[in-house]
């Protein structure tokens, strides 16, 4: 190549590196630049087609792009360079021959010149190549060799750039991925302990959306009470983290209108190589079930000791008495003796029981017989029962004589009706009306216990169905029972596929209501 050849060549290759340069600049989009790299190459040395390959991750090579490369090229050349590794075999002039036949059985044109050059990073890791062909007798010469080496280490530059851009977006898109889908909250604070990102479930957690909060101090987005260990955000301006430990405290969130969440909060600080802060991750656990765990342990042992230790003396009491030998008993002193002793071992029973039971629904082992059953007949026994055992309450049964039947469990539902009825009772001393009524609703039948007695607290309507939980009032502390009955009527109605809750007013009473699929048969 003369000398002014040479230098009108590398004339334009520089140009079509500037060009290249500034396409890498405006798009770092790979296929654009290796397609405009490879056609810069091609036309300098004047190539009638080309094509740029690279490696997969197997190691093995793939045709990215190509330079007026014939589709029938593209077929005959991808399962031979699928097999293919980029060693230094490959790039012998027996290979480049080889390929050069394979090419030439697929075109009508006859190529006689090949080249090809590997893609070399800095650590001499090969990640492709690029092919030309020429037809004529000119081969490639050592000076076309050099111009499209710049070209090989511009498109091994893109690789690489494009390869750690999309490991880099990968990895973000993995860690934002995390971070949103974790089931705890998250929050990620900058070194002036401002929010910059919060995950979904802190979001839902706190009742806040994350572009709320972003950009605020954490002490107006965190307010903790009844808290406990360190908390970095419970003040406006509370200083970074000044150790790489990890700080905890719990507290709980108070949220109007909704139920209080304990929290354990774990800050993490994240500092840089320069040792400068960079964020404080912050990661919160919801302990709410620990706490009640705990809490629920301690009332399960205070309730169920007095539940217990009460009928249990009084029967110890009177059987003692009843077996002294050293007096006359009265005969009626004996009848009534004996009548209490029945009633507290009736109410042991039926402890024991709700025990039982109680267990079996958090263990998911409460067994039910569904079956067509007369939900009237049900409801007007029960009210019989308690009309004749509590005189002072008025009764009222408003049930109509076409209710059709029910799915359910004709023990369970008796059992329903009873607890229900004797909650009305026993939060009613006073005495008036209770109501006890059914109607159709569609597909399901709707019945309904309301009494006029002390009422329950709105706050309280959802925990009233928890175990062991009596609503905080001096006459629910002196009434008797362990707080199972309100949680087991729960779980027989939801079993038997209805659903059950409380419209309730202080003062004025109760009306707990709840619905029950209508029985296929419901010819009465």
């Amino acid at each position: 190549m003369s000398l002014s050849l040479y230098s009108e060549y590398r004339q334009q290759q520089l140009e079509a590196l500037l060009e290249i340069t500034r396409i890498f600049a405006s798009s770092p989009d790979l296929s654009t630049l290796l397609r405009t790299i490879l056609g810069y190459a091609a036309e300098l040395v004047r190539a009638d087609f080309g094509y740029i390959a690279l490696t997969t991750r197997s190691g093995a090579l793939r045709i990215t792009t190509g330079y007026r490369l014939p589709t029938a090229v593209f077929e005959r050349l991808s399962p031979y360079l699928a097999q293919k590794r980029p060693v230094a075999e490959f790039w012998s002039e027996e290979e480049l021959r080889y390929q050069l036949d394979m090419v030439n059985d697929v075109v009508s044109s006859s190529l006689e010149q090949v080249i090809a050059l590997p893609l070399v990073l800095e650590d001499e890791d090969v990640v492709g190549g690029i092919f030309l062909f020429r037809a004529g007798t000119i081969a490639f010469t050592p000076g076309d060799r050099m111009l499209l080496r710049d070209f090989a280490d511009q498109a091994a530059v893109a690789v690489r750039n494009a390869r750690q851009v999309e490991q880099l977006r990968t990895e973000k898109a993995r860690v934002e991925a995390i971070i949103e889908n974790n089931p705890n909250g998250i929050m990620i604070l900058d070194p002036g302990m401002r929010v910059e990102i919060i995950n979904r479930a802190l979001s839902k957690l706190l009742g806040i959306s994350e572009d709320a909060v972003r950009g605020k101090h954490c002490s107006e987005v965190l307010k903790l009470e009844n808290t406990t260990g360190e908390h970095l955000c419970m003040q406006q301006g509370a200083p970074p983290p000044p150790t790489t430990r990890v700080i905890y405290g719990e507290g709980d969130i108070l949220r109007p209108g909704r139920k209080r969440v304990t929290v354990g909060v774990s800050y993490a600080p994240l500092f840089g190589n320069d040792g400068n802060l960079v964020n404080v991750i912050v990661t919160f656990v919801d302990i709410t079930r620990y706490r009640e765990a705990e809490e629920l342990k301690s009332t399960f042992i205070s309730v169920i000791s007095h539940e217990l230790k009460t009928p249990v003396s009084i029967i110890k009491g009177y059987a003692g008495t009843l077996a002294r030998e050293d007096v006359q008993l009265d005969p009626q002193f004996v009848r009534e003796s004996g009548r209490i002793i029945v009633e507290e071992a009736d109410r042991l029973t039926e402890l024991i029981d709700n025990l039982l039971d109680a267990s079996r629904i958090q263990a998911g082992a409460l067994s039910l017989r569904l079956e067509p059953v007369d939900l009237a007949m049900i409801a007007r026994k029960a009210v019989e029962r308690f009309s004749a055992q509590s005189p002072h309450h008025q009764f009222i049964l408003q049930i109509p004589n076409n209710l059709p039947l029910v799915m359910a469990d004709d023990r369970r539902l008796r059992q329903v009706f009873d607890n229900l009825i004797s909650n009305a009772v026993k939060y009613s001393p006073q005495g008036g009306n209770i109501e006890v009524g059914a109607k159709a609703d569609g597909r399901r039948v709707l019945v309904y216990v309301r009494d006029s007695g002390i009422g329950i607290p709105e706050e309280e309507f959802d925990d009233i169905f928890e175990p062991f939980y009596r609503v905080d009032s001096s006459l629910r502390r002196r009434a008797q029972g362990a707080g199972l009955g309100l949680f087991l009527v729960k779980a027989i109605i939801q079993a038997m596929g209805g659903e059950i809750w409380v419209e309730s007013e202080l003062g004025k009473g109760s009306a707990f209501f709840f619905t029950l699929p209508v029985a296929e048969e419901n010819e009465r």
